[in-house]
């Protein structure tokens, strides 16, 4: 599996990832980050070119794997911001805690093996009020794709770099201590169910200084 996750696989993961429709929605959400910037799972840095430069300071852009970075070249060339590489999984965050304004998640926590302690160290270095932006794919609703997706889950992530299809990232967002604020699903066109039902939104770190007023 070594040539095939660094050679293979981040090519696959960049065209699943930057089809159109894909690309609008990202579109859509990037531009609201702002200030220091954690972007978690960064990939082949498509989201590059949508960060507003009059509002990001930096971009730490998590990235464990040696062929995504690779990949990544041409987008950092032409990105509009700063970034600085941080080449460590979720799980293991080298930052300060609430030293970051924004996070950024996009088709990312489906693959993080342990999503628990990744989504508590998202918490941890995200500064109180601030926010966790997201657009992931997950659990869907209803049977019988719901259904397909706990049975095809365990072989599709031995050949999609971990990817699971049936988590639910709502709940596990909640479950993790943020405060969810805005949250849209729905199915993306064009794709498959099992693999396209879709959670957008967003999500802050609740501030105990406001709680206690």
């Amino acid at each position: 599996m070594g040539f095939y996750a660094e050679r293979i696989l981040p090519h696959i993961i960049d065209k699943a990832c930057s089809v159109g429709q894909v690309m609008k929605l990202r579109g859509r959400l990037v531009p609201r980050a702002k200030g220091i910037v954690l972007e978690v799972g960064m990939g082949s840095a498509i989201n590059l070119e949508f960060y507003n430069p009059d509002t990001v300071e930096l971009v730490y852009g998590l990235e464990p794997s040696r062929g995504m970075r690779l990949k990544a070249t041409d987008n950092l060339a032409r990105s509009p911001v700063a970034v600085q590489w941080l080449d460590l999984p979720g799980e293991k965050i080298p930052l300060l805690a609430n030293s970051v304004d924004t996070v950024l998640l996009t088709f990312t926590l489906c693959t993080i093996p342990d999503h628990q302690v990744a989504l508590q160290q998202m918490l941890r270095v995200l500064r109180p009020g601030g926010e966790l932006l997201f657009l992931e794919h997950g659990e869907a609703p209803e049977n019988p794709t719901q259904k397909w997706q706990h049975r095809i889950t365990p072989v599709w992530k031995q050949f999609a770099g971990g990817c699971h299809l049936n988590r639910p990232i709502d709940q596990l967002i909640e479950q993790a201590g943020f405060h969810i604020k805005e949250l849209e699903n729905f199915y993306m066109p064009s794709a498959p169910q099992i693999a396209g039902y879709l959670y957008q939104g967003m999500a802050v770190k609740p501030d105990p200084a406001q709680a206690s007023d």
